[in-house]
């Protein structure tokens, strides 16, 4: 029969996985983040060149790590401090990234790219702000999670490789509905972060 101190070791083992899993930096869960920025560069390789259905591809598989990316820290019980930043962060930088490259190409309105990067900056910086001043870390909200597919489904929809004018139509109308949804989102967001600052209840999911 097991005793307390036995019950007690174990919880102290339990408790000391954890802490080793949250300090952890080199975990499968953080290289699909890091990759997720560096396929940026093969993407504009094939782009430019005018292969467009390995440049999709290339889209595609950027995509799907956001996907995998946190849910193979928990399926592998990585879940770390460095990955709760590097995750955002990467979804950030590749967007901006993304966002700024089909600008400079006129295949995105100034208005669209201008408000996603502006508002995920400013969103970034909040949530740093908060982790260091009330050790809180955020996550992200409903309405940003659709925010930020709807974005995919646009930028997936621009680089598409056969084109066509309903393709066009489509796209124009998920900018629309995700610039309305990154509004919605940016005032959630603010209101929680305030709500941190004031040491008010908040809720994370």
């Amino acid at each position: 029969m097991k005793t307390i101190e036995d019950f007690n070791q174990l919880d102290e083992v339990k408790r000391s996985k954890a802490n080793s899993s949250s300090t952890k930096i080199l975990t499968l869960s953080n290289a699909l983040s890091l990759l997720r920025i560096l396929l940026f560069l093969p993407f504009v390789y094939f782009y430019e060149r005018d292969e467009k259905v390995i440049a999709f591809a290339v889209v595609l598989l950027a995509i799907s790590t956001d996907w995998f990316d946190g849910r193979v820290a928990r399926w592998t019980n990585t879940v770390s401090e460095l990955g709760k930043v590097l995750d955002p962060l990467a979804d950030k930088l590749s967007t901006a990234l993304m966002g700024l490259y089909l600008l400079y190409r006129g295949e995105l309105p100034l208005w669209f790219v201008a408000l996603v990067v502006v508002r995920d900056a400013i969103i970034f910086l909040g949530g740093i702000y908060a982790k260091q001043k009330k050790h809180v870390i955020t996550t992200a909200l409903p309405a940003g999670k659709w925010a930020v597919g709807f974005l995919a489904g646009a930028i997936g929809g621009t680089v598409y490789p056969y084109q066509s004018e309903g393709l066009k139509l489509a796209v124009e109308i998920t900018i629309y509905l995700a610039s309305a949804l990154f509004v919605v989102s940016f005032l959630q967001y603010a209101k929680r972060f305030f709500d941190i600052l004031q040491d008010k209840p908040v809720q994370n999911l």
